[in-house]
């Protein structure tokens, strides 16, 4: 599970938090899941703080990329109380990646194994592919990764959002190995409430910032950086499609030794700037 850098029962650079924040924790769930359904609680996405009347300056949360930035956010917001949902001004405004990058924290601190993972969850419209991030967590006793839609616990998009099924989620890299496998059209994945953002350039850029967050980088949705832009304006040819093709099956293989090699790569690696 850890070669000294990817040891996902340890925080990361995104997913530490202060020692005073620690300790607000001590009264949490115990179980993976729980721990996930006090993140949900938190987080409040930007069109839902819009609708609620919250202040364009708040959406600047959405930037935020660290986890102990985003808790102390909610400590200014309220009192320094974490167990409990809260009312939509006391969240703090983010997206997906928030609520599985504050999942993550939490479980991490806890000393649970547990990951980001960005690609597309297929059970918002059946057919398509919606950009989205979910959390995994190690479960020893069945030696399996269970993958936690945090975001949506106890809603109906799926029929078990603390244990996703597989193929109810596709990360990056697998919804890139089948669109290769000509096993679905690219051109239904993408994200949702754009006319543009869809098809195998938004696939090989989930695929990219999946790999990010198996490196413990949980990039921001959009994030991009290495050959992702050109990506997106048509300008990559085979070689980068066969470079998807290699991280697609790094990823599955799970190989964290693997992982952290192939991080670094001059075309994948996520540059210092990003990383403050």
């Amino acid at each position: 599970m850890a070669d000294g850098v990817l040891d996902y029962s340890r925080p990361g650079l995104f997913t530490t938090l202060d020692a005073e924040q620690v300790r607000l924790i001590e009264g949490f769930p115990d179980d993976p899941v729980g721990i996930c359904a006090v993140a949900q609680g938190l987080v409040i996405q930007p069109h839902d703080a819009t609708a609620a009347g919250l202040g364009a300056d708040r959406l600047a949360e959405k930037d935020i990329r660290a986890a102990n930035e985003l808790v102390a956010v909610l400590m200014a917001l309220d009192a320094p109380s974490l167990q409990h949902a809260r009312e939509p001004a006391a969240r703090v405004v983010g997206t997906c990646r928030h609520f599985t990058v504050l999942a993550c924290a939490f479980l991490r601190a806890r000393g649970i194994p547990a990951r980001a993972r960005c690609g597309f969850g297929t059970y918002f419209d059946e057919g398509r592919g919606f950009d989205h991030w979910i959390t995994e967590y190690w479960a020893a006793d069945e030696n399996r990764w269970v993958r936690v839609d945090t975001e949506h616990l106890g809603r109906s998009y799926v029929e078990h959002p603390e244990d996703l099924a597989p193929d109810e989620f596709l990360t990056g890299g697998e919804a890139w190995a089948r669109y290769r496998a000509g096993l679905i059209d690219a051109r239904l994945f993408g994200v949702t409430g754009t006319d543009h953002a869809w098809g195998p350039a938004e696939i090989s850029g989930n695929a990219v910032r999946d790999l990010g967050a198996l490196r413990n980088h949980e990039m921001l949705p959009w994030d991009e950086w290495g050959r992702m832009t050109d990506a997106y304006d048509g300008k990559t040819g085979p070689d980068y499609d066969a470079l998807i093709d290699t991280l697609a099956e790094t990823c599955a293989q799970g190989d964290v030794t693997a992982i952290a090699r192939l991080s670094r790569h001059e075309d994948l690696v996520v540059p210092e700037d990003l990383l403050r």
